[in-house]
């Protein structure tokens, strides 16, 4: 967490976050470590969002934790020994309640590392690389960002992390989404062939009445006239259905069949012939 700070020089060292319980935990750990209180700022800035701040400005107490940690003010690097005696998920954790976040997944996979420098970001995002993580790294208003994108390396980091509640809670958001898209497709597919069937039966109606108008069901063959008189008092019926109605029984391709025949009679009357499929 101290490597990720905001401000790492020889004189100053400001860790900074956006959430309260990073923060407090920041000052817990420097405590237990260094036997140290440090003093909680929290700043309310124009966005109505809070910053909350530690600055240790103790010249001494700024050797010491350099020493400790191996830390070198004027360039930052993970240092690997570091890490092989203790845990890397320990750290990649510590890095990311020091300048990680994730967006809500209900609205996007993403989750990121605004890192304070150029060179920490390339070895952040190469360690999460190594351990199979698609990390990326881009620039964002002065600041290095190694980001995710993915439901499955989100989900590995956060496990890696030791985030698996987190993990579980982006699984669960991941299948809702999943079933709802599915359930939305299925919707419109069959809205879309509600409106199809619907708009073929109005169009089979003003055929037949205009037939029966112009010049009689009783003028027509007699398959054609039993689908005319089906569709006349049946206008909701599926062609399915009309067809397990008629004796004998026909198919759905059947009964369409016998529909565009009645189509085509319709046609000619609109075009002023009055030809007609005899009985």
């Amino acid at each position: 967490m101290l490597l990720f700070s905001r401000v790492l020089s020889e004189k100053c060292i400001c860790f900074q976050s956006e959430s309260s319980v990073s923060a407090e935990l920041f000052g817990e750990l420097f405590r237990n470590v260094f036997g140290s209180d440090l003093d909680l700022r929290r700043n309310i800035r124009k966005n109505d969002t809070a910053l909350y701040s530690y600055d240790i400005n103790d010249v001494g107490l700024i050797a010491d934790i350099y020493s400790k940690y191996r830390i070198s003010a004027s360039e930052r690097e993970i240092n690997s020994e570091i890490i092989a005696t203790n845990s890397l998920g320990v750290f990649t954790a510590g890095a990311f309640l020091a300048c990680g976040s994730v967006n809500d997944p209900s609205k996007e996979y993403h989750l990121e590392f605004a890192v304070p420098e150029e060179k920490l970001a390339s070895q952040l995002g190469a360690l999460l690389r190594d351990i199979g993580v698609n990390a990326k790294t881009a620039v964002r208003r002065g600041q290095h960002i190694v980001y995710i994108k993915g439901s499955e390396s989100i989900e590995d980091t956060l496990t890696f992390i030791g985030a698996q509640q987190c993990t579980l809670e982006l699984m669960n958001v991941k299948i809702y989404k999943d079933v709802r898209n599915k359930a939305n497709r299925i919707a419109n597919c069959d809205s879309a062939n509600i409106d199809k069937v619907v708009n073929a039966a109005v169009k089979q109606l003003e055929d037949i009445k205009l037939i029966e108008r112009e010049i009689g069901l009783g003028q027509l063959a007699t398959e054609l006239r039993e689908v005319a008189e089906l569709r006349l008092e049946n206008s909701d019926m599926s062609l399915r259905e009309i067809g397990n109605a008629l004796e004998p029984p026909i198919s759905r391709s059947g009964v369409n069949h016998r529909f565009r025949r009645l189509g085509k009679i319709a046609e000619e009357i609109r075009e002023g012939g009055t030809r007609i499929e005899g009985k």
